[in-house]
């Protein structure tokens, strides 16, 4: 039971995680850059394995690895700056 509660977790976690990185590389790139459809599955089709990113119809597409490494990023980003604030703070 330990082990399906933990995995359903986990899941949660790597969907949050694509889910903020599509929306930083969305903003970031200012529309210029997209995102993969997750249900395409456009990586397995275009992209060489492994890849982060390829182009397509002169487009770049960010794949679902890619985005988990944008969202991972982005909250270790925050969590620095959350720290750097408090000691800031209470100094």
């Amino acid at each position: 039971m330990t082990d399906l509660v933990v995995a359903v977790l986990w899941s949660a976690v790597d969907v949050l995680l694509i889910f903020t990185g599509a929306l930083v590389v969305r903003v970031l790139s200012l529309g210029r850059w997209r995102t993969e459809h997750v249900r395409h599955q456009e990586a397995r089709m275009f992209a060489p394995a492994g890849a982060l990113s390829f182009r397509r119809e002169g487009q770049r597409v960010v794949t679902a690895s890619g985005l988990y490494i944008a969202g991972s990023l982005f909250y270790a980003l925050l969590a620095v700056l959350l720290v750097g604030l408090s000691r800031a703070a209470s100094a």
